[in-house]
């Protein structure tokens, strides 16, 4: 074990399981296995490979299902049946595979870091680049083009340097970027709860905490089909088997929507499940991210989603407790932070290695699950700290079928700020301002809802039930959405607007009729309520136009009442 460092990756025993040096003492070392352990014998040889988990980026990852490890599950399957036996290891690119080979650079270019020396057709939607590793350079004597294999030469520097397709990258290392920017640009989710009033924006992280049953699992799965992003990586850390087969089911058979073809196209799925070695759940959100982080090189915007974080901090706590650390709160190592952090800031919007000036993004959704739904407790707390968005799934709006149930007084974005000039040049000037009042309306009912409990609605003054009538509207017309939907499980930004400005107009509009002697009964006795509940059955390309026209009529309808 001479040379050994933190974070090698060993062999151990016979088998040759795969391991982590995880402690150094002395001349004594501690390796976390990420297989079973059963059987293994004082005495038997350990292996130190010097290196530490390192992944294999290049073609062929995506459409791919692979373990916490980078094992590929489909081909293991195969092999093996139902159970991996201990020590298997397999290629995480196909070796065998040829792909067609474009060269981009040319004979007597000086390229570095992040150049591209060509591309291949990954996909019908991804044109994958070759790019010089970072730290890596030169003056190119010979490039190649045409069918190779990913372990092909397809270009020598001068200085005898081999540049083949594929790339090994260590997981826990982040990959370096010439610049982050700053998060101006939102990231467009289809979801009108999340993209009008809690907007994540590019390149930002968000949390999604919730109880057992509330919909982080189905919420993450509906961002990933609908969410404005060119590659999707889906990280199932420590789910339950059932929940993961569901998703490794159902994303293979997932159409999409830009482009009509299979999902999987631009997704990678990686499944770690809970009765997988803690080890590898641990390894498996690095894994995700470090997949990511490549696509990101490449100009892609990239969505990752961790679900759950939870499990992967109950791993490290795991860890922590086996080698007798000095637990924090709740047993979770005192580094629980630091580790958090050290994760989302791998995300971010950049500009990437290369003299292309290529600028790619990383947005990241981690789904937490606080035990008995108390967002109190050290997982939630730690990543509420340094999260940008936070989305609270509350219990309550999922048993009464309020989906996505998602609390709009609980929730908060710190992007809002940030974006709003994207909104008010793509959108709407006035974006903000009615997102605002909407979110006041919302406050408002909350507040009314006490009385209304102690004394009933009808003793309130006119005033107040016509908020609670407009709440009513956007609670169950607006903030509520289908995910199953052809129409409503995917809202434009410019739909979204539009829905909002009416409930708005309609608030400000019986506002103004009470205060010139309309009664309440007579406002709402004029039919709208049942036109304004369809809004979300418009396609999104026809409704402008067509809630346009809405909102006038319903302004001439209910200023004919005015008694002057």
């Amino acid at each position: 074990m001479a040379g050994a460092k933190m974070y090698d990756v060993a062999f151990v025993g016979e088998l040759r399981l795969i391991g982590e040096i995880i402690r150094l003492e002395g001349d004594e070392v501690t390796v976390q296995v990420y297989e079973d352990t059963s059987g293994l014998g004082v005495g038997e040889r350990i292996v130190c490979t010097e290196q530490p988990l390192l992944l294999e980026l290049g073609p062929g990852m995506l459409s791919s299902i692979y373990d916490g490890v980078q094992r590929r599950l489909p081909e293991l399957g195969e092999k093996y049946g139902e159970y991996i036996s201990r020590g298997t290891v397999s290629d995480p690119l196909d070796r065998n595979r040829e792909w067609e080979f474009i060269p981009l650079a040319e004979v007597g270019q000086v390229v570095g870091p992040g150049d591209a020396l060509g591309y291949v057709q990954e996909t019908e939607v991804i044109r994958h680049l070759i790019m010089v590793p970072p730290g890596q350079g030169g003056r190119i004597a010979e490039i190649k083009s045409g069918l190779m294999k990913v372990t092909d030469t397809v270009a020598v520097t001068e200085d005898g340097t081999e540049f083949t397709m594929i790339q090994r990258w260590p997981a826990r290392v982040a990959r370096p970027v010439v610049r982050k920017l700053d998060p101006e640009i939102p990231f467009i989710t289809g979801t009108r709860i999340l993209d009008t009033f809690f907007p994540v924006a590019q390149g930002g992280y968000s949390i999604i905490p919730g109880g057992f049953g509330t919909g982080k699992t189905v919420t993450e799965q509906t961002l990933a089909k609908w969410a404005r992003a060119d590659v999707v990586i889906y990280v199932g850390c420590g789910e339950r088997g059932n929940e993961m087969t569901d998703v490794l089911t159902e994303f293979p058979q997932l159409e999409d929507t830009r482009t009509g073809l299979p999902l999987m196209k631009r997704t990678i799925l990686v499944a770690n499940t809970s009765n997988m070695p803690v080890a590898a759940r641990e390894a498996s959100i690095y894994t995700g991210i470090t997949m990511a982080e490549y696509y990101r090189d490449m100009g892609y915007d990239v969505a990752m989603m961790a679900d759950s974080t939870s499990r992967w901090g109950e791993a490290l706590r795991e860890v922590s407790g086996r080698l007798e650390e000095m637990p924090g709160e709740e047993g979770y190592p005192a580094y629980l932070a630091t580790r958090l952090a050290d994760f989302y800031e791998r995300c971010g919007r950049a500009v990437c290695l290369g003299s292309e000036g290529r600028v790619g993004s990383i947005t990241v959704v981690g789904a937490v699950s606080p035990p008995g739904g108390d967002f109190s407790e050290p997982m939630t707390q730690n990543s509420l700290r340094i999260s940008g968005s936070f989305w609270a799934l509350d219990t309550s709006l999922a048993h009464r079928r309020h989906f996505p149930a998602i609390s709009w007084m609980k929730s908060y974005s710190l992007y809002l700020d940030q974006i709003e000039d994207w909104y008010a040049e793509n959108i709407a000037l006035d974006w903000k301002q009615v997102r605002d009042k909407a979110m006041m309306i919302l406050q408002k009912e909350d507040e009314l809802q006490e009385i209304v409990q102690l004394v009933g609605p009808d003793a309130l003054p006119e005033f107040a039930r016509a908020v609670l009538e407009v709440a009513r509207i956007l609670r169950e017309d607006f903030l509520q959405q289908f995910a199953f939907s052809d129409v409503d499980a995917y809202c434009e930004p410019k739909k979204q607007y539009h829905m909002l400005k009416i409930i708005v107009t309609y608030y400000d509009l019986l506002q103004e009729v009470l205060v010139k002697g309309v009664t309440l009964k007579e406002a709402l006795a004029i039919p709208f309520r049942q036109r304004l509940a369809r809004m979300k059955d418009i396609p999104n390309e026809e409704a402008p136009e067509k809630l346009a026209l809405l909102e006038t009529e319903i302004q001439t309808e209910l200023r004919k009442l005015i008694r002057y």
